[in-house]
């Protein structure tokens, strides 16, 4: 049986959102981001966000914009571009400040906040700058003896990673927030919403929820529930220019001509007007124009 009706709109779930918040934002690299909230962010006037993410263009886009304040990321790329080059330029001019954790730490600091326990002890991170760098960052020491020194072992607590809002985006959801994904990771996604006091779900398709697992779609895809979710939002090619197979690749020729805006303010100027102050529609509209062109 469905639950409640939860869809929404971008801008609606934009006009939540409050200056100087966290907001996790799921996906990986440029990898099955939810970009339609990114640009409906860009659209809006907040500010001094932290962003939370294993970082892509969604990263550098706020970073670009002004909107981010803080970063805190496992690494920010666009894959086939190494480097997220606006993400690089906020660090090198000192526009933002970061943290920037071992993935695995980054993993454990969401699953610490899906759990509601204040840290979780881990080996990574041991023997790097990370303890002696980040201040917050402690370590503790195992209250169990090895069994074979019947040493106190030390490791790093990780803690958690608190979120106001997170943002994710999969294959299909239905109008309650069950959400299933059809690649080949499910990217955190799951363990983003949980630790988030509100999260929100970009859907390439809003289906029935007896139509969730058709097709043969196994049960292990359905990480999140509606019972983590505040509002679903129906969004057609919505990771653009992410990937979200097996529906679409990346668009590496749009993802090549943004990092090219990196290069100078003009052509950010031109690259935002022409695509970025567009409406969603508008956006959609203008990126399957440039695909008619090209073909």
């Amino acid at each position: 049986m469905s639950g409640p009706d939860k869809r929404t709109t971008v801008e609606d779930v934009v006009a939540e959102l409050r200056p100087g918040m966290v907001v996790g934002i799921g996906g990986w690299g440029s990898r099955r981001k939810p970009m339609a909230l990114v640009r409906a962010i860009l659209r809006s006037d907040l500010r001094d966000l932290t962003i939370v993410a294993y970082g892509g263009p969604d990263v550098g886009l706020l970073c670009r914009s002004g909107q981010a304040s803080h970063v805190v990321s496992g690494f920010v790329s666009l894959d086939s571009i190494p480097l997220e080059p606006h993400y690089r330029a906020a660090r090198q001019s000192g526009s933002i400040t970061a943290t920037e954790l071992d993935e695995g730490m980054f993993l454990l600091g969401l699953q610490a906040a899906a759990w509601r326990v204040p840290f979780l002890p881990t080996r990574a991170g041991l023997g790097s700058d990370i303890p002696r760098l980040m201040e917050h960052i402690a370590t503790v020491r195992s209250p169990y003896p090895d069994p074979t020194t019947g040493e106190h072992e030390e490791l790093i607590a990780v803690p958690a990673l608190e979120l106001d809002v997170a943002l994710v985006h999969q294959h299909r959801a239905d109008r309650s927030g069950n959400a299933v994904w059809l690649g080949e990771d499910p990217f955190m996604d799951d363990l983003f919403v949980r630790a988030a006091r509100r999260a929100f779900v970009t859907t390439e398709q809003v289906v029935p929820t007896e139509e969730l697992r058709s097709g043969g779609v196994d049960i292990t895809r359905q990480r999140i529930s509606r019972l983590d979710v505040d509002g679903v939002v129906e969004t057609p090619n919505g990771a653009h220019f992410t990937e979200c197979p097996p529906t679409y690749g990346r668009d590496e020729t749009f993802q090549r001509r943004y990092a090219a805006t990196a290069k100078s303010a003009e052509a950010w100027d031109e690259f935002r007007a022409e695509f970025l102050d567009l409406d969603e529609p508008g956006y959609q509209a203008k990126v399957a124009e440039l695909g008619e062109v090209a073909g």
